[in-house]
């Protein structure tokens, strides 16, 4: 099967992942990979640091955190926007080993080739959404629905 995505340089931020070929709406692009690891090891290093205003953490479900600084692939590079053609789908599966749980990435519309692939991170953090958090978290997506800042409201 010839490779769909790339990742390379972004105009959004850093690095990013474009479509080499025509993905249809719906179809699932890659699985977000990386080590399984708890919230509270994650909370105890500085990979969860929310003052850095970037992550590779993607949260699982409420005992486990893929953490693609290890062992991660290219789904670690998708770019977020507050207008994206891509979301992000748990996977659970059947019994009581939730670090079992994947995360794929499956395409919301048709992508031509060249586009690069989004989604929205849907972050959320418990301390208050400040003027300086939402700087630090600061969307660059350029989209005309753009919010200004990947933190999702507060419900």
């Amino acid at each position: 099967m010839p490779k769909k995505i790339q990742a390379r340089k972004s105009s959004i931020h850093g690095n990013g992942v474009f479509s080499l070929a025509a993905i249809k709406k719906g179809e699932r692009v890659i699985e977000y990979k990386g080590k399984r690891r708890s919230h509270e090891e994650v909370d105890a290093d500085d990979t969860g640091d929310v003052e850095s205003g970037h992550t590779f953490l993607f949260t699982l479900n409420d005992e486990y955190v893929i953490d693609a600084n290890h062992k991660g692939n290219d789904a670690r590079w998708i770019n977020h926007s507050c207008d994206p053609n891509c979301e992000a789908m748990i996977e659970e599966v059947e019994g009581d080993d939730r670090t079992a749980d994947k995360v794929f990435i499956e395409a919301v519309r048709d992508i031509k080739p060249g586009e690069e692939l989004t989604y929205n991170y849907g972050i959320t953090l418990a301390e208050r959404h400040t003027a300086r958090l939402k700087k630090i978290w600061e969307c660059r997506c350029g989209s005309p629905k753009c919010t200004g800042t990947m933190l999702q409201p507060k419900r």
